[in-house]
Parts: structure tokens; sequence; C-alpha cells
């Protein structure tokens, strides 16, 4: 399959948990998502993504982990790393590059606190290391969209507060389409994941971070806010801090060099 890409799962505790994997490089890259992965796994999606992120094929084999398919409530952060660090080991992978996008930054966060053996070089974008008013409000309405069962409502403020204006004229086209397909058939998951995004709290403990670490923002992020990546950055001995101008929470789709940034940080 192109670039070895691979559907697959993972035993975890009493769980299933979904990964993909794809790329023949001898270095491991792990990708851990956001808070979408509540609506959706990465399940059946390895070859979407081989081709997405093709530009780390060469260099990496590269694993996207979803969360366990099983969650309890009050689900937190800190176990969901807890739970990657265990689907490492049972893949036999001893030590990684992690890239973790929002809420998978929160869940990196904690793997290079409590596993710091298992992360080589650690990119944390558009995330935050603790609560604020403006998680607190955004996710917050997700999650009352999410309880009465609004889901065309949700993806559509989840696209208003991620993308640039300019983005968001060619996506306003298709709102009237959102919502017909993707609707999960419960928003469970959603909403274990959501809470955890508001009670996730790793800020006094990022001085344990240890390993080189890139923090990437936006300076219009309407979801974390605009402080958050700088508030990280300024806490890791080896932190080094890049802000996007004029982009927001989805720098890391608009950006057109994003990815080759990541590369350029993890082979440098």
């Amino acid at each position: 399959m192109f670039y070895h890409a691979h559907n697959g799962t993972v035993r975890v505790g009493n769980s299933e948990m979904d990964y993909i994997s794809f790329g023949n490089g001898s270095k491991n890259l792990i990708m851990l998502p956001g808070l979408g992965d509540g609506l959706s796994t990465v399940k059946g999606m390895a070859l979407v993504f081989s081709v997405m992120y093709r530009i780390y094929a060469k260099e990496f084999t590269v694993c996207v982990f979803s969360r366990k398919n099983h969650l309890q409530e009050g689900y937190s952060t800190r176990e969901m790393a807890k739970d990657h660090a265990e689907a490492m080991a049972v893949l036999g992978i001893s030590k990684a590059d992690v890239l973790g996008i929002s809420q998978g930054g929160m869940i990196a966060q904690y793997l290079a606190i409590d596993y710091p053996d298992l992360v080589r070089r650690l990119i944390l974008a558009v995330t935050s290391a603790r609560p604020n008013e403006i998680i607190k409000k955004t996710v917050g309405a997700w999650m009352v969209m999410a309880m009465q069962g609004n889901y065309k409502e949700l993806m559509i403020d989840t696209a208003e507060k991620s993308y640039s204006e300019s983005c968001l004229k060619k996506y306003r086209r298709i709102y009237p389409l959102i919502g017909r397909i993707g609707k999960p058939k419960n928003f469970k998951r959603f909403l274990i994941q959501a809470a955890s995004c508001i009670s996730h709290n790793a800020y006094s403990e990022l001085n344990k971070i240890v390993c080189p670490t890139l923090v990437i923002g936006g300076d219009c992020d309407k979801i974390v806010g605009t402080a958050a990546a700088s508030e990280i950055a300024g806490k890791i001995s080896q932190g080094e801090l890049f802000i996007y101008n004029g982009l927001g929470h989805a720098a890391y789709e608009e950006a057109k060099d994003f990815n080759e940034r990541v590369l350029n940080f993890l082979t440098g």
C-alpha cells in the first residue's frame, strides 16, 4: 500500500486503541491528533494520512494514535498519555519523536513529563498547558452543543474558531452540507475528551520536559488563546517558540511550511 500505510488496533488495558502507521524511515514519529478524535478515530485513515503527511515518510515510520475506544468518565490527559506509552511498548517503540496537536499536545506534555525516556524530540502545536477563560468558554460551548446533539452547529463553530478569514470564505460555501455525514452515534466520547481539555493543567510540571521542544502557535488562536504557546515555551529549558502571524488554531493545516518546519526541527 502507498507508503506502507497500515490500519491497526492495539490492546491497551481493557480496551482497543485504533492507530495507523506509514513510512519507511528508521526513526519513529508519534502523532497525537486533537479533540476531533472524540467524534471520529483514525480508523481506516492510513492512506489519507500517508498522502497528507508524506513529507515524513522517508525519514520516519509514523504512528498516529487515537484515544482508546472505551473511555471512562473523568478520563484525563495524563491517563491518555499513560495509555499511549503502553501502546508504544506493545508496538515495540522504545523511543520516538512526538508531534501533539491541540488536545494531542496536552497529552504529549504528560508523555514527555512522565516518560522522558520515550521522547527524543517534542513538538507542541496550537495547544495549552493549563485552563484559561478562552478554552473554558469555547470548549464549554461545544460541550453544550454536543449534549444537545447539534452536530452541524458544533462543526460550523469549530471551523469559525479555527480557520483564518481567507480560508473561511471557501469553507462557508459548504456549510449547508455540514452535518449530513460524519455524525457520531452519540457524543459521550467527545464529551469525555472535551472535559479533559478544560481540566488539563501541566503548567507547574513543564520544567520536567528535558528534551528539545518546538512550540508552535498562531497569533489569532480563538480556541487556546494567543498567549498559550509562549507560556509553554517559557517553562521548558530547551523550548523553542514559533508563532504564525495571521493564523489561528488551524495553523497546522493552513501554514504551507508547517510540516517542513517540523521536519527541519526533527532532523536539524
